[in-house]
């Protein structure tokens, strides 16, 4: 109580990062038109060309402030109590965890992962939700809610019926980036086995039963030839 991880000392600049936001406006003045990408590549270009000694500078301050760091943590760390650590801890954990979920993501769109299936509802949500009812974005999605739930099963067939054409569609451009994602040596972000079964829950079922039945006819018959022996 009374501490948050916002108040835990910051970690320091790289030396490039301090390059970066100390050249970053004269950039910007002599490259007005440059999109933001194309002004980080230009700063990216300059410091790679940048003498050592210059280098030398950014890298001296960064250590400066690493020394600095090393203390406020230090202190910082030392007003904790046991169970103040043990939850600056998770909720650090948490933030880390949502950092590497957002990259994560990142690299998907930039690898140009399909996007998923939409199931009935998101279709007539995507068709309803400008027009609804509502003054906030939360208002409307409760009215569209409440718009679903009324509509009788023949009213919602024709959205079902795009839901199954979109999966049918997402599995076939899935085994077409997974082939691509393999010969790219990317073999980590193509689904398991196991995962592709969830996505046929009611085929899966059925096959259990089947395998089932046919054990059990098997001992069955087995039981029979023993007694008869």
């Amino acid at each position: 109580r009374g501490i948050s991880s916002d108040q835990r000392p910051k970690r320091p600049l790289t030396a490039y990062l301090r390059f970066v936001i100390d050249n970053r406006p004269a950039f910007r003045e002599k490259n007005p038109e440059a999109s933001n990408l194309e002004l980080v590549k230009k700063l990216a270009g300059a410091w790679k060309e940048l003498p050592a000694s210059q280098k030398q500078v950014y890298e001296e301050a960064r250590k400066t402030d690493w020394k600095r760091y090393g203390e406020q943590m230090a202190a910082y760390k030392a007003q904790l109590t046991p169970a103040q650590a043990v939850a600056l801890k998770e909720e650090r954990r948490k933030q880390l965890a949502k950092r590497r979920s957002i990259r994560a993501k990142r690299e998907l769109n930039l690898l140009g992962k399909p996007k998923r299936a939409r199931s009935g509802f998101n279709i007539f949500l995507s068709e309803n939700f400008q027009e609804s009812e509502g003054i906030s974005p939360v208002a409307k999605l409760k009215k569209v809610i409440d718009m679903w739930q009324k509509l009788s099963a023949s009213q919602k067939q024709p959205y079902l019926q795009l839901a199954e054409d979109d999966k049918v569609r997402y599995e076939n451009e899935m085994k077409s980036w997974e082939a691509k994602m393999v010969e790219l040596g990317r073999e980590d972000l193509v689904r398991s086995k196991r995962q592709r079964l969830k996505k046929k829950p009611a085929e899966t079922a059925k096959q259990a039963e089947t395998a089932k039945a046919s054990s059990g006819g098997n001992k069955a018959k087995l039981k029979l030839k023993k007694s008869e022996e």
